[in-house]
């Protein structure tokens, strides 16, 4: 495996020489860097001119140009990156890292949310085939796919920002809004979950009555402009998402890993009253990251020390359990902060740009505005990524469940959830792996037109304010960063690979 990845990266460092001298050369050839200088009837037009030449070397053989910057970006082993500047005199390593940190921010949960989403969907809609579910999914995977972002991130703007903007001021659903709600709901989730048609019709009632009767006292509560959730909150909702983990995981007859799924969300949720005013009174990033990896490593000690037989599978439960429920603790006190947050900024959905100008609330107000502000394009940037996942996914797992050895583990009396789960998914994962690589990568170079409609400054836009202006520095920029990423993520997706199947390890 070793010299197998070492190969890999020689090959891959040849690929991005001769990629990154090509790129080079199209991007100085694109056009006339000095064309709005010629077009100009200011006074110094000649001065200015000579500057840009002198800043971009233009009268320098292209050839030394390019040295120089290779030369540039090998100091970057050495600690002395430098990756030239633009045509205005701005070092490209500092806006280099804005935009690549701007483009994390903006894409990176968009792409998770896809991933786990589109492959929970198409793993329900393989098992489901050809049911009104299935026809459902298919139908919206193919709408969302066929969207064009910009029209769609039009209509977020108006509805889910500036119309919610409005509402938000008031806070209260009418009667017939709420009736509509419910309708909805009751009729997506009797979906979902299918069965018979008396099933079917209990399930519609139940979440009709249920979501009728939240919205109601909702609305009594003043719940939309001053939310509460809890540590009771926090309690129960971590207790389901253990016990859907631990279903989905080891099966709820694996008592062990039930009872370590139990014990970390009661532990979560006492540790949260302890760091409670810590949390509240003297919050930070640093502290946030450190009592995360406190959770995780608290969690997989629960799963250890609860183990036994199946020490390994409550150790992934207990782990799982405890992100969600650390999760949970960070999103309550967000909600606590709402009401602060709204006295702040009235219309708390923004429309554009990565955070307010001179916006003064405290850490968790903070926190809250840079939610909002990434809210809508990670929305767009998760539905139209959904589609692809979902199909794909349901691709590989009808394709599986085909299999000879699906079959032989229902025959052998395995439950259907190993069957699926420890079977069919496992292996349905390795042309997905490729997917999640490849839209990983992908991702780096920004989503253009999701930042150019919503006014992000990110590694998309880099490269075409290079490109426009003729400036090869930028766009260079751009390619070391998504050719490194792409030379990474491929690399990551064949271990993956022999992760998965150990046929390829052989």
């Amino acid at each position: 495996m070793l010299k197998f990845i070492l190969r890999r990266i020689g090959a891959s460092a040849l690929v991005l020489l001769g990629a990154s001298l090509l790129v080079y050369v199209l991007t100085i050839n694109s056009g006339d860097p000095l064309k709005d200088l010629r077009e100009s009837n200011v006074q110094n037009k000649q001065q200015l001119i000579d500057q840009r030449t002198a800043l971009l070397r233009l009268d320098d053989p292209w050839y030394e140009r390019y040295w120089d910057w290779l030369r540039g970006v090998g100091g970057c082993f050495t600690g002395n990156c430098d990756l030239g500047v633009t045509v205005n005199g701005v070092d490209v390593l500092g806006l280099t890292q804005q935009a690549a940190s701007s483009t994390l921010r903006l894409v990176t949960v968009a792409t998770l949310l896809a991933i786990v989403v589109g492959i929970a969907l198409g793993i329900l809609t393989a098992i489901r085939q050809y049911s009104g579910f299935d026809y459902s999914i298919t139908f919206s995977a193919f709408l969302f796919f066929s969207l064009p972002v910009f029209w769609a991130a039009t209509l977020l703007k108006e509805y889910a920002a500036i119309q919610y903007n409005n509402w938000i001021a008031d806070g209260h659903y009418a009667p017939l809004t709420i009736v509509i709600v419910a309708v909805v709901a009751a009729f997506l989730l009797q979906a979902v979950l299918g069965g018979t048609r008396k099933r079917r019709l209990l399930t519609a009632a139940a979440v009709f009555a249920f979501v009728m009767i939240t919205l109601f006292v909702f609305n009594a509560l003043n719940w939309w402009r001053e939310p509460m959730f809890g540590i009771g909150g926090v309690l129960v909702v971590s207790i389901a998402a253990g016990v859907l983990v631990t279903s989905l995981v080891a099966g709820v007859r694996n008592r062990r890993a039930l009872y370590a799924a139990l014990t970390t969300s009661a532990v979560g949720t006492i540790s949260y009253l302890a760091f409670a005013p810590l949390l509240v009174n003297s919050p930070s990033w640093l502290l946030l990251a450190g009592l995360f990896v406190l959770a995780i490593v608290v969690s997989v000690g629960i799963g250890a020390a609860w183990g036994g037989y199946a020490r390994k599978q409550s150790m992934l439960v207990t782990g799982i359990t405890g992100v969600i429920t650390s999760l949970l603790v960070v999103a309550d006190i967000l909600i606590a902060h709402w009401s602060s947050f709204l006295g702040i900024k009235s219309r708390p959905i923004s429309t554009i740009g990565s955070q307010t100008p001179n916006f003064t609330g405290e850490f968790w107000e903070q926190v809250l505005d840079m939610g909002t502000q990434i809210l809508l394009p990670t929305v767009l940037l998760t539905l139209v990524s959904v589609a692809s996942y979902s199909r794909y996914t349901r691709s590989s797992m009808l394709e599986t469940l085909n299999q000879d050895y699906v079959r032989t583990g229902r025959s052998k009396g395995l439950s259907e959830r190993e069957v699926i789960v420890k079977h069919a998914f496992r292996n349905a994962l390795i042309p997905i792996t490729t997917i999640i690589a490849f839209d990983f990568a992908g991702i780096i170079g920004g989503a253009i037109i999701t930042e150019q409609v919503f006014g992000w400054k990110g590694m998309g836009a880099l490269f075409q304010d290079g490109l426009n202006a003729v400036d090869p520095a930028p766009v260079m920029a751009f390619f070391l960063v998504t050719g490194i990423a792409a030379v990474l993520m491929n690399l990551l997706a064949d271990i993956a690979y022999a992760a998965l199947d150990p046929r390829i390890r052989r």
